[in-house]
């Protein structure tokens, strides 16, 4: 009797902790993941027309946007085809680029060693007319409290 309480008891033990090997990641995923948003544009101009959050330095005749945001900060990812090639007049040369908090399939992984520029508050780079560009949270902080009235 003692045998098959100990052996009902360890089964009991197994499934929990099985049971919480699998579910806590999924669970964390689907935390992480429902405060997350993503969207594809044909065109810059309507990408902000649809998101207030979409950088205003994107140009209108920018295609094939994608991008995705965090719904509880300021991290963003963005890729897109710049018409000619050359980046908007608001970006400009910068060093220091923080690495991206977010991934997704279609952003490309490696970025942070290959940024070259700052547009407002994101850091990227153009591969080609590709343009790879993301925002950090710390980054989007900084700006809002500079900008913030005292």
């Amino acid at each position: 009797m003692l045998k098959a309480g100990l052996i009902i008891a360890g089964s009991a033990v197994a499934v929990v902790g099985i049971g919480a090997v699998v579910g806590i990641p999924m669970a964390q995923e689907w935390l992480d993941g429902r405060h997350q948003q993503e969207s594809r544009y044909d065109t810059g101009r309507d990408a902000k027309a649809d998101r207030a959050s979409m950088p205003g330095w994107l140009p209108d005749g920018t295609t094939q946007v994608r991008y995705k945001m965090k719904t509880t900060g300021g991290d963003r990812l963005l890729v897109a085809q710049l018409p000619d090639g050359r980046l908007p007049a608001e970006c400009a040369p910068a060093v220091g680029h923080h690495r991206p908090k977010m991934t997704a399939d279609w952003f490309p992984k490696g970025v942070t060693r290959k940024a070259k520029v700052k547009c407002g508050t994101y850091s990227g780079y153009v591969d080609g007319r590709k343009l790879v560009a993301w925002q950090t949270h710390d980054a989007w902080l900084q700006q809002e409290r500079a900008t913030a009235p005292r």
